[in-house]
């Protein structure tokens, strides 16, 4: 596979039978705990027993169990197909984004506080892929960064700045890390999807150019610091997104060089 593909999913693949034990046990109801370890023992892809089989083994009775049910295939670990009965399809952490976002909504959750999550995140991503054996999440990260010196168009640079941090995830070889940096993979796009860009390419270039240079120096203390750096100018961005308004230009709309040339392009 190239330096260019995308980085690994999350795991969904069947997990140790003690690691099973201990995730179920942190859910509070014990018939959804119970049922999710018999699904965790499956394949995405693979067909529950029937209902009668799985009230049995769980000891509820169906109606309990349908309510179990429907609560995973809210989720997106379950689905149920008419005339053939309910598959596992697994749980990635794009199908928990949009519940997270609606949580994030309804906790009043502002983006100054997202930017905060994902600089925590990232931090940590930066220190692990210091010692990183992964080359191509690294490679990655640098095409990612010649992209942006290659281009000054608003939607290429958006495009490789999402590109850049989802290797530098990968990176990191930390399967927690990027679980989590994929679930909440919409919420960090967000953080920059509209903010007004305008006048920063250049900023943007400087700030992951020198979070690459560190991480493949190996220098863990120089690539948090790069970190920091890069969630500064993120942190003036917001504040300047707040001060203009939310109708400030987003990274799709920004205009090229060529197109500001243009007579009229701009009236």
């Amino acid at each position: 596979m190239s330096a260019s593909s995308e980085p690994t999913q999350a795991s969904t693949s069947p997990q140790e039978p003690s690691q099973h034990k201990f995730l179920t046990a942190l859910l509070k109801d014990k018939a959804l705990a119970d049922l999710v370890h018999l699904l965790l023992e499956k394949q995405p892809g693979q067909q529950l027993a029937g209902e009668r089989e799985l009230s049995e083994t769980l000891h509820i009775s169906r109606t309990a169990l349908r309510d179990r049910i429907s609560r995973l295939e809210s989720l997106g670990m379950l689905q149920r197909r008419e005339r053939e009965g309910t598959f596992y399809t697994g749980i990635s952490p794009e199908r928990v984004s949009d519940g997270l976002v609606l949580s994030l909504m309804s906790h009043q959750m502002t983006i100054e506080s997202l930017a905060e999550v994902r600089h925590s995140l990232e931090r940590h991503a930066a220190v692990l892929a210091c010692t990183s054996d992964n080359e191509e999440a690294l490679g990655g990260m640098a095409i990612a960064v010649d992209r942006m010196h290659s281009s000054d168009d608003g939607r290429e640079l958006f495009e490789a700045d999402n590109a850049f941090h989802r290797h530098l995830f990968a990176a990191s070889n930390a399967p927690g890390l990027l679980f989590f940096s994929q679930m909440l993979h919409s919420v960090l796009r967000g953080t920059v999807r509209f903010l007004t860009l305008a006048e920063e390419r250049e900023r943007l270039r400087v700030v992951h150019q020198s979070m690459l240079d560190a991480i493949r120096a190996g220098d863990p203390g120089r690539a948090g610091l790069a970190v920091d750096e890069h969630f500064d100018w993120l942190h003036h961005l917001i504040e300047k997104e707040g001060a203009e308004g939310v109708g400030g230009a987003s990274w799709a709309r920004l205009p090229s060089d060529a197109e500001r040339e243009r007579p009229g392009a701009l009236d």
